[in-house]
């Protein structure tokens, strides 16, 4: 493994015994990163369709009780979801092959929301990242790497959050993301686990090459988007489980994210 589940073991104050422990969640604050799945759910704008919630039953039955069932039907990526390495790289991982760690593991949150209100189109730097790592120490490897812009205070708004809202097109959008040069000094210096981010997708806007999806995908990086919540996450210390419905064949899919922020008992 990339990163030893032993990690997250370790900071929910649990370690592996020959009989079951239970999981001391006391010992840390769980945070929802991830947008809930509905009809105001946004998409890229050159989706064919959106998320459809169908009744299949709702209501009392001939036995007396109460039974309700549904159908969904949504694009992969859409909502809060994950980007598979085969979503741009021919051979690439599809999304039941992930490991899984690349999808637990410790979180690094860069904050760029100073920047991105000054630049709608900001490209997180590589110098951005060496600054990280003066104040928080070296990125580990293995690390899920979450870029914090503030962007989804936006949600579901279509024209604030991806900046422009006209149906069936992509060509003028604009909101801040990573830069290649911080994508490659992430993926292949650091090697890191996977690469997030509170927007649209982890290029910018106005991006028609898709360079860091392209960096990351090359390398069995998956790519989490349009994550929320991301604020209340340390700059580094808390864990990340990004789990995502396991579609055979799929370059992605809905994802629930979840951080473990470990906390100090009084």
């Amino acid at each position: 493994m990339r990163f030893p589940f032993l990690v997250m073991l370790a900071v929910i104050g649990c370690a592996p015994a020959p009989s079951a422990t239970p999981v001391d969640l006391t010992r840390v604050r769980l945070v929802d990163l991830t947008h809930a799945l509905d009809s105001a759910t946004l998409f890229w704008p050159t989706s064919p369709s959106r998320f459809v919630m169908e009744t299949l039953a709702h209501g009392p039955t001939p036995g007396g009780f109460f039974y309700s069932a549904y159908a969904f039907s949504t694009p992969e990526h859409g909502g809060t979801h994950l980007d598979a390495p085969i979503h741009f790289h021919d051979g690439g991982a599809t999304t039941d092959r992930i490991p899984l760690d690349r999808l637990i593991a410790p979180a690094v949150v860069i904050d760029v929301t100073a920047q991105a209100a000054a630049d709608v189109d900001y490209r997180l730097t590589r110098a951005d990242l060496e600054g990280f790592e003066r104040d928080h120490g070296r990125i580990a490897a293995g690390s899920i790497v979450l870029l914090h812009t503030g962007w989804s205070d936006r949600w579901p708004d279509a024209r604030p959050y991806l900046g422009d809202d006209t149906p069936g097109d992509a060509s003028n959008l604009h909101f801040p993301s990573y830069g290649e040069d911080a994508a490659r000094f992430l993926v292949e210096e650091r090697q890191v686990a996977a690469l997030g981010a509170d927007v649209a997708s982890i290029d910018y806007g106005p991006s028609t090459e898709f360079l860091v999806h392209r960096i990351a995908a090359a390398a069995g990086v998956p790519g989490l988007e349009n994550l929320t919540g991301l604020a209340a996450l340390p700059a580094t210390g808390a864990v990340v489980a990004a789990l995502p419905i396991k579609i055979a064949g799929g370059s992605g899919g809905p994802v629930r994210v979840v951080a473990l922020v470990p906390v100090e008992r009084p």
